[in-house]
């Protein structure tokens, strides 16, 4: 009954360890959710005053499909004035949160059989919105001693004649590892031979970057004609629920995004859209206040990380994961327990630490999880001690 293309589809590892975490609390238990992928801030003031305001002036129809003009715009100056990239508003299409955008290019661009390389560990949906298009996922693996970073090489060995993108996410999830603008120039080194692989740079963790060093492969000249930058207002602004992404494109991509975004969700809220472009035209404060505290997090959890004994971790340089190496415990028991992969060991911390995050089997990366430390420094501690104290019963 149901399609094979449904039927094709993983669902969404992130979003089930949530359900999990809450199914828990509702039953009384008390479980430090760090599995979710958003920040805990609230949305700044100054931005849902202006969505208060669109609801006060009649923002309550239909926008045009790629978003309203004034955001497009706002979004032009914002990539003109971070990032030193001219677009035009013509040129940029605004969509239900970043991830629709992701899907909007991969089935705009993606025919049956094409490959797309994705460098691994990667964010979730990545793999499945590929399938979705009846794409062929080439996954290139980076590991933990080098920052889960790919190398120039190995993109140069997975191009085929059958490539048609490379997936890049920088700052990463669920990785955190950030690219410098050196190691992306080899990139493009490479890219440049091959002029049939668009760049699909996925830069929805652009503000939450400890290097400070704000890099899209998109500044690369050989390279803009080529890409197609995605990012919005959810993580730097905490507006994750507004559900409001964009991208920036080459003209025709962007033309062939709005005619797929017409014909399944036409544009996205009208007030999010007026909340979005005040984010944008508004002060910036917000940003850098959040991006101190995360970093600060960074530094608590990788510090009470480096003492849990079996774990192996880096110091992530962007967004808000650490992504131990938690494969010493396979093998391992306590009671009638027994670790056989990481999945096991992130059941064994839900059930025995009661403690929720995420198995690196879902980034492709078996061996490892993912914790998410958009939280309380308190929740982190606590987070951490249990964590411990549980995997230390492991024998």
């Amino acid at each position: 009954m149901i399609s094979q293309r449904i039927q094709n589809l993983s669902p969404s590892a992130t979003l089930a360890m949530s359900q999990k975490s809450a199914e828990l609390k509702a039953a009384g238990v008390d479980v430090i959710n760090l599995s979710v992928g958003e920040p805990d801030f609230d949305t700044p003031d100054f931005i849902k005053e202006a969505a208060k305001k669109a609801i006060d002036d009649n923002f309550s129809r239909y926008s045009p499909v790629p978003g309203y003009l004034s955001l497009r715009k706002a979004v032009c100056e914002k990539l003109e004035r971070e990032n030193n990239l001219t677009y035009t508003p013509e040129q940029i299409v605004v969509g239900n949160g970043a991830k629709q955008e992701l899907a909007n290019t991969i089935l705009s661009l993606i025919n049956p059989g094409d490959e797309v390389i994705i460098p691994t560990p990667a964010w979730v949906s990545y793999v499945e919105l590929v399938k979705l298009a009846e794409g062929k996922p080439v996954l290139v693996p980076a590991h933990l001693e080098n920052d889960f970073k790919i190398t120039p090489a190995q993109l140069e060995g997975a191009i085929t004649p059958k490539t048609k993108m490379l997936l890049l996410n920088s700052p990463c999830n669920p990785t955190g590892s950030v690219y410098s603008f050196n190691e992306i120039s080899k990139f493009a080194e490479v890219l440049e031979k091959h002029p049939q692989v668009y760049i699909m740079a996925d830069e929805i963790y652009e503000h939450i970057n400890y290097n400070k060093e704000v890099c899209s492969i998109a500044q690369i000249p050989s390279m803009k004609d080529r890409t197609i930058v995605i990012n919005g207002v959810s993580k730097a602004y905490a507006m994750t629920g507004w559900r409001i992404g964009y991208m920036a494109a080459p003209l025709p991509i962007a033309k062939a995004c709005t005619k797929l975004q017409g014909q399944y969700t036409s544009g996205p809220s009208s007030i999010a859209q007026k909340a979005a472009e005040a984010a944008y035209t508004g002060p910036q404060k917000c940003v850098d206040d959040m991006r101190k505290a995360f970093e600060r997090r960074r530094n608590l959890i990788v510090e009470l990380a480096k003492e849990i004994e079996g774990w192996k971790v880096n110091v992530p340089q962007g967004a808000f994961y650490l992504f131990p190496d938690v494969s010493s415990f396979i093998g391992k028991k306590h009671g009638d327990y027994e670790i056989k992969s990481s999945g096991d060991y992130v059941l064994y911390i839900l059930q025995e630490a009661h403690v929720a995050c995420v198995d690196g089997d879902a980034f492709c990366a078996p061996g490892y999880m993912r914790l998410s430390y958009a939280t309380s420094d308190e929740n982190i501690r606590e987070a951490m001690r249990r964590i411990k104290e549980a995997s230390a019963k492991l024998k």
